[in-house]
């Protein structure tokens, strides 16, 4: 019997969505090809997609097709992972290497046989960052930063296109500016790319890092025109202008990200963000609603009720509640823990609110904004010295923020050096007004309020 048109069939469901068809006939192949190891490998898949994690492991791993293929491997690691079976996970993926790939390793490229040392159309630096990537992940559901972090950075080593990898590192802020800027440097793009490629690579990759510089005008490489109007891209610009604190041309471009797209992932923090500073509560409200019927299970619905609850005030039981289930969902979630810690910094609950934020630092290696509100808790305990040195690591991280250059003032302030502060306060000064007209005047009194006071304290 000629099983590959069967096979083509299996595929055929799969990119349908039939996943019943596809696991029907992939057990029926398996079976007819006497447990053909690729054969087993796609019925596993089949399984894998229908949720059943636990035969899928078995199918692979009663065989031991986990100790002789890396796709086998990984897929086998990746049932524990769904099934929330982290360590089992991690044991499959750190036990003895599989055979196949040591056979690869062992024959040079040019020989022959290297082909059937393959896993069936998947370059083994395919699969090795595959593996890299789901034992990064692992990590992160241990609470392990440090070691998720560097598997990250080895996924992407070895799979330059690895793009999942490098957004957990940036998105998650799991490095600091100056360590991302390195890190790409040093990745081996023109070894796995082509000319073309590289700059798209280098463009995309740059485009998501710099979000504390300015937010000049877009430059798009001649080579990949047509990215300016891509949402990604113009979301990595809002940000830029959220990070700035042009909150209004924030919202410009995120609404207009939404408008095209929904419920576009990386937009809705952003979005969430800027409507909280430009104090749009009607509509903060309105997109929480909807998102929590349609997105029950994800923590950014549950972060923007919260933001909602934290924005009308006198409601911080309900945000807490609320952000709570956030960080439930998803242990790792930066922004929620900072929203968690102000609604006990308003209540003037220092301790607690310092206990979030000290989470959120944790999470959050490469943002500056726990450090800044660590600092205002320890400011407003008369804790000077550690408010100024977690000032001072905010700066390091965001030295163009003037909310930071505004409280580095307010300490040198309260040490009597008038001099310092007053070059400080009107720095914070210069950076809003570069700004342009959109800045919200009322966020900025204290600084006018504070400046007056240091002028007159030099009279």
């Amino acid at each position: 019997m000629n099983l590959d048109r069967l096979r083509k069939r299996v595929r055929q469901y799969i990119d349908q969505q039939q996943y019943q068809s596809a696991l029907f006939w992939a057990d029926k192949i398996a079976s007819l090809s006497h447990e053909d190891p690729q054969d087993i490998y796609w019925l596993a898949q089949c399984l894998y997609l229908t949720s059943q994690y636990h035969r899928a492991s078995h199918a692979l791993r009663s065989r031991k097709l986990d100790k002789l293929y890396g796709a086998c491997q990984y897929l086998a690691a990746r049932c524990h992972y769904a099934a929330k079976e982290f360590q089992q996970a991690l044991d499959i993926l750190d036990a003895e290497e599989p055979a196949n790939r040591k056979l690869l390793e062992q024959r040079g490229k040019g020989d022959v046989g290297t082909e059937s040392a393959k896993d069936w159309d998947m370059s083994p630096a395919s699969i090795s960052s595959s593996i890299c990537l789901l034992r990064g992940k692992i990590y992160d559901a241990m609470d392990n930063r440090p070691l998720a972090t560097s598997s990250y950075k080895e996924a992407l080593k070895l799979d330059v296109y690895c793009f999942e990898a490098f957004d957990l590192l940036t998105s998650h802020h799991m490095l600091t500016a100056q360590e991302e800027k390195d890190f790409l440097g040093s990745l081996n793009l023109n070894q796995q790319c082509t000319e073309e490629e590289e700059e798209l690579l280098h463009f995309l990759f740059e485009n998501k890092l710099k979000k504390y510089n300015k937010p000049s005008d877009l430059v798009v490489p001649e080579m990949v025109n047509g990215l300016q109007d891509n949402l990604d891209v113009v979301v990595s610009l809002a940000e830029r202008h959220y990070y700035n604190c042009d909150f209004k041309m924030c919202y410009k471009l995120t609404s207009m990200v939404l408008v095209k797209d929904p419920f576009h992932a990386n937009c809705l923090p952003v979005h969430i963000g800027t409507l909280v500073e430009l104090g749009k509560s009607n509509e903060l409200f309105y997109l929480s609603h909807r998102l929590v019927d349609l997105y029950p299970n994800n923590p950014v619905s549950w972060f923007a009720v919260g933001c909602y609850y934290l924005m009308v005030g006198s409601k911080n039981e309900h945000a807490r509640r609320y952000l709570s289930k956030a960080t439930t969902l998803e242990r790792t979630y930066g922004p929620a823990w900072i929203a968690y810690g102000h609604s006990f910094a308003v209540e003037s609950e220092h301790d607690q609110a310092m206990a979030a934020y000290f989470t959120a630092a944790q999470l959050m290696k490469g943002c500056h904004l726990p450090m800044l509100y660590i600092g205002l808790e320890y400011g407003l305990t008369n804790n000077s010295k550690l408010a100024e040195r977690f000032f001072s690591q905010a700066l390091s991280i965001a030295p163009e923020d003037p909310f930071v250059i505004h409280e580095v003032a307010v300490v040198a302030f309260q040490n009597g050096d008038w001099k310092t502060a007053e070059r400080l306060f009107l720095d914070a000064m210069e950076k809003i007004k570069a700004i342009g007209n959109e800045v919200t005047v009322d966020k900025w009194e204290p600084l006018l309020n504070n400046l007056g006071h240091v002028c007159r304290k030099l009279k």
